[in-house]
C-alpha cells in the first residue's frame, strides 16, 4: 500500500492546502459583501462588522501572549492558517481592521466594489503568481500575477457599472477600475499585510476615480 504524504492541516499537500484557504478567503470576503449590499440599514452594517472585529481581533492580540491559547486555537484553525500566522497576527484581523475601516470611511458602493477585488481578485492574482509568475516586480509579486488581477478587477468593475445603470464612461472606468484594484493587490507598504492593504488603497483608488467621473450618485 502507497503511503501518501499529509500535512499537519489534513490535506494530502500544500497545493490543496493552499486552495483550501483560497477558497476559505473567497467565500469569507464573499459573504462580508453579500452582508454589506443585502442590509439595507448602514449603522446595522457598521455594527455587525464591529462586533465580527470585537470578537475576533482582542483573542488574536490575547493569544500572543498566551501559548497555551494560542496551540488551541492554531490547531483548530490550522487549515486556513499560513504558518506564519501560527505565532503572529492572523490575516484575518488585517482583513477585518481594513473592512471595517474603509466600511466607515467610504461611499458604500466604494466599499462593496472594494470587497469584491479583495474577494476575487486577491486570490486569483495569489494563485496565477505562484502557478506562472516568472518576471517578478516586488518580492514575490509577479507580472503574471498582475495581469490576472488587473483581468479580475476590471470584469468585476464593468459588471459593478452595469449593475448599477451607469451609462458613460463604461470601458474607460472599466479598465481604469482594473488597474486600481490590481495595484492595490501589487503595491507592498511597509510589509502590512495586503488583507488590509488591498481594500484600503482600492478605496482610495476608486474613491478618486468615481468622483473625478462623477459617478457617486449612481451608488447612494
Amino acid at each position: 500500500m502507497t503511503e501518501t504524504n499529509v500535512t499537519p492541516s489534513g490535506f494530502k499537500n500544500r497545493s490543496d492546502l493552499h486552495v483550501a484557504r483560497k477558497v476559505w478567503h473567497v467565500a469569507a470576503v464573499f459573504f462580508i459583501f453579500f452582508c454589506w449590499v443585502a442590509i439595507p440599514i448602514y449603522w446595522l452594517k457598521i455594527t455587525l462588522l464591529s462586533i465580527a472585529w470585537i470578537l475576533f481581533v482582542p483573542v488574536d492580540f490575547f493569544r500572543q501572549k498566551n501559548p497555551q491559547l494560542n496551540f488551541k486555537l492554531t490547531k483548530f484553525l490550522r487549515p486556513i492558517m499560513r504558518s506564519t500566522e501560527l505565532n503572529r497576527l492572523a490575516g484575518t484581523t488585517y482583513l477585518l481592521t481594513g473592512v471595517l475601516l474603509v466600511a466607515i470611511l467610504f461611499n458604500e458602493g466604494v466599499v462593496a466594489l472594494s470587497l469584491l477585488f479583495l474577494a476575487f481578485a486577491d486570490p486569483f492574482a495569489s494563485y496565477i503568481g505562484i502557478k506562472y509568475g516568472k518576471d517578478k516586480i516586488f518580492g514575490h509579486k509577479s507580472v503574471q500575477g498582475f495581469m490576472a488581477g488587473f483581468a479580475v478587477c476590471a470584469i468585476l468593475t464593468g459588471l459593478f457599472l452595469t449593475y448599477n445603470h451607469v451609462p458613460e464612461h463604461v470601458l474607460v472606468v472599466t479598465l481604469l477600475g482594473g488597474l486600481v484594484g490590481a495595484l492595490a493587490e501589487l503595491i507592498p507598504i511597509a510589509k502590512i499585510d495586503d488583507n488590509f492593504t488591498m481594500p484600503v488603497l482600492s478605496s482610495i483608488g476608486l474613491t478618486i476615480l468615481f468622483y473625478f467621473f462623477g459617478f457617486f450618485s449612481y451608488f447612494n
